[in-house]
């Protein structure tokens, strides 16, 4: 057994490479212009290949908008998404009737279960100023035996994720945020009853850590069994165990044993995964995540006859009133309003 607790690393890659009980992992992160009367980029988009545009032109891409960017209506089953969004807006509407925004820290974490359609569409809503739009989307796995649980979601809002920031030796800073696990006392919202993580044994960890210029911190040793991801997506540099990684790698960890992070000259983050594995067999295809071929050929054909409930809104890719704060209203028309930021 290797006393270095980095096993592995390998490039980023589109998207970033995960491990069971995670099954994908994008990073977002476009410099959207000033919005037009529509919440669309003012800008022109000719040039793009509209309904599918990841170019990054300009340094954002439309997706699959062609008004607004984001990715109009689209089914899911046997999964939940976890969308971390860090600036700019998302506003979800679904098959059940549910609508929400949600941006500048907040968290959305939906349970896909049997089936559910909607859509993530980015409101440009200001137009006098750029509408810089930073997301991660993380999928996690479903047990078998939860493949067809009822649709959920809940809101993590920006001021319910705990955060803390430590201090090294020479009074360089590390910023951390726990959206799923606990550490030193902290402590985030609950995940959807039916999720992976609302197990006691799963060891779910979603960490983000921001680090300053110089500063050391160290990953503390966790559970045997787990399954741990460090990604280094911005910065200059790092050493670890007497090796400089440079940003834009995954990095496989032996969760058992600590690793120190010695930043280099420039501010450096990072995203943490960390879980216990399913163990099931993994069948996908596309936006269906299931056990079999089976399952796979039943699920399209479920969907082709039912649309998982059909698409209640007028629109594919519908937005909320430019003037509209953050908000979630649940398919039981519970309603959430959190104070604007």
């Amino acid at each position: 057994m290797s006393d270095q607790a980095i096993q592995k690393v390998q490039p980023l890659g589109h998207p970033w490479v995960t491990a069971d009980p995670f099954l994908f992992c994008v990073h977002h992160n476009d410099a959207y212009p000033k919005g037009n009367e529509y919440m669309g980029p003012d800008a022109s988009l000719s040039g793009r290949r509209l309904g599918n545009d990841f170019g990054g032109k300009d340094g954002w891409s439309m997706y699959h908008g062609r008004r607004v960017p984001g990715f109009p209506q689209h089914p899911h089953r046997g999964f939940e998404t976890i969308t971390i969004a860090r600036r700019g807006y998302i506003d979800h509407s679904d098959s059940l009737g549910a609508a929400a925004r949600f941006g500048e820290g907040d968290v959305q974490w939906m349970t896909a279960g049997t089936g559910v359609v909607h859509s993530e569409m980015f409101p440009l809503v200001h137009q006098d100023q750029p509408n810089p739009t930073e997301l991660f989307q993380i999928w996690l796995n479903l047990p078998a035996k939860d493949k067809h649980v009822a649709p959920y979601f809940t809101m993590f809002w920006s001021d319910t994720i705990p955060s803390k920031t430590f201090e090294d030796a020479q009074g360089h800073q590390t910023h951390m945020s726990v959206v799923a696990g606990t550490f030193e006392g902290m402590n985030p919202p609950a995940p959807p009853p039916d999720s992976w993580a609302s197990r006691e044994q799963s060891d779910i960890a979603i960490w983000t850590l921001k680090m300053e210029a110089d500063a050391e911190w160290t990953i503390p040793a966790g559970p045997a069994g787990a399954n741990r991801m460090l990604y280094f997506f911005e910065g200059e540099s790092f050493q670890a165990e007497g090796r400089k990684l440079s940003p834009g790698v995954a990095i496989t960890l032996d969760p058992t044993l600590p690793l120190t992070l010695n930043n280099g000259k420039r501010e450096a983050e990072f995203l943490v995964l960390q879980g216990r594995p399913i163990g099931d067999p993994v069948v996908q295809y596309g936006p269906f995540v299931m056990n079999s071929m089976e399952d796979i050929q039943k699920t399209i054909h479920e969907f082709n006859r039912t649309g998982f409930g059909g698409w209640p809104w007028e629109a594919d890719a519908p937005v909320h009133p430019r003037e509209k704060g953050r908000f979630a209203k649940h398919p039981d028309g519970r309603l959430e309003e959190p104070e604007t930021l």
